[in-house]
């Protein structure tokens, strides 16, 4: 487990909405102390770097996941955009390999302003049989640590894996790898398209730094009571 000591929000609240008036319908009722907010590729595609800007004046850390995949000079300068945006987070797909993401790590340290870099491992979407369709043999945790050791070798911050893989990267890359978890569902959620979901608690337990959620609050009906809840118990076991 990590024993990072954190400061502000574990929640990254994913804005998965199709357009900017949705996104900001929710925002405008979320407190930059209860959460963190996450930009996607629709949401972004649609709003472009204005939104996040305007996030970013309102006080919330972004964590923007457009997940750059692409020869390492084009990710470079991608990130260095990204991180000019006054962005918390961004990430890159560790598949592009050592050279893209050492490039993505040179990028961002050319901007003013350092975000957090991770990379993406294996989407929690996908089970074995996804990634023998697309020539990944062994389990999700087999490619998940390969990619989470390039990742570190390439001096990431961290990388976006599913909770179920988190005490094995702890145990293996250490305390001080940022471990960002998506397929978090709060006890009596759907599943939806997640395959690999965890509890809150269970997830920050498993050694999780940041978790994101998305449906669970963004479709409650009281957005910031549900994480009010989840701060809660999450500060009752730290």
């Amino acid at each position: 487990m990590s024993t990072h000591e954190y400061t502000g929000p574990r929640v990254i609240v994913a804005l998965d909405f199709p357009d900017q008036r949705s996104a900001l319908r929710l925002v405008s009722g979320l407190e930059p102390g209860e959460c963190r907010l996450k930009v996607g590729k629709e949401l972004f595609t649609r709003s472009g770097p204005a939104l996040v800007e305007e996030l970013v004046a309102r006080g919330f850390a972004v964590f923007l996941d457009l997940k750059f995949h692409d020869i390492p000079n084009t990710v470079a300068g991608a990130c260095h955009a990204a991180a000019d945006l006054g962005v918390w987070m961004l990430n890159v797909h560790a598949l592009g390999g050592m050279r893209m993401l050492a490039a993505a790590r040179e990028g961002v340290a050319r901007s003013s302003h350092t975000p957090l870099l991770v990379a993406v491992t294996i989407l929690t979407s996908m089970d074995s049989s996804d990634l023998a369709a697309v020539g990944l043999a062994g389990a999700p945790e087999e490619n998940v640590l390969r990619l989470a050791t390039l990742a570190q070798r390439a001096g990431l911050d961290g990388v976006v894996c599913s909770s179920r893989e988190t005490v094995l990267l702890r145990r293996t890359l250490g305390r001080d790898l940022e471990l960002v978890t998506p397929g978090i569902r709060p006890s009596g959620s759907r599943m939806d398209d997640q395959r690999r979901v965890v509890t809150p608690v269970d997830a920050v337990r498993s050694g999780a730094s940041y978790l994101v959620i998305g449906r669970p609050v963004t479709q409650a009906d009281d957005p910031i009571g549900v994480l009010r809840t989840i701060n809660s118990e999450l500060s009752a076991i730290e």
